[in-house]
């Protein structure tokens, strides 16, 4: 089961990658000349946004699932399940409380408009928020994890 969940994981890497740099070379492509490089380069840039969204939809399917997998197999670590949850809805709530707290400023865009709609601006700086939070965090348990290694070190 392991091999074939690297075998599958491998495969969506390559296929991301493949995307990804197919997507470039598209772009690179581009001449404002003819209008259909931009069209063809626009189809191909909206397979790569459906393929990160079915990765995404994957990725919190398969989270939701190994959730109650890991309840229904090990009761007994349900707590730190439960604390994990609670420590994931602290985190968004953080973002949507930091989020709705303030008024929404609307954001220039390139044809000179702007991007009007609180719905989808709100939700953006949702995303920006968590990731700057998720970051934060990420960064001080590799500073902790690194003190305390060099710690072990000199203690022994």
């Amino acid at each position: 089961m392991k091999t074939t969940f690297k075998i599958v994981l491998w495969s969506l890497i390559s296929i991301t990658v493949a995307l990804v740099g197919y997507t470039c070379y598209a772009g690179f492509k581009v001449d404002p000349q003819i209008p259909a490089t931009e069209v063809r380069f626009h189809q191909v840039l909206d397979i790569t946004f459906y393929w990160g969204y079915a990765l995404f939809g994957t990725a919190v399917l398969s989270a939701i699932i190994a959730f109650f997998f890991n309840i229904i197999s090990k009761p007994a670590g349900l707590g730190k399940t439960l604390l994990s949850f609670g420590v994931v809805a602290a985190i968004v709530g953080t973002s949507v409380g930091l989020v709705l707290s303030k008024d929404v400023l609307f954001v220039p865009n390139s044809a000179g408009g702007l991007f009007s709609d609180p719905f989808e601006l709100r939700i953006s700086e949702i995303g920006l928020y968590l990731t700057y939070i998720v970051a934060a965090i990420a960064l001080l348990v590799v500073f902790f994890d690194m003190v305390s290694g060099l710690v072990r070190r000199f203690v022994k």
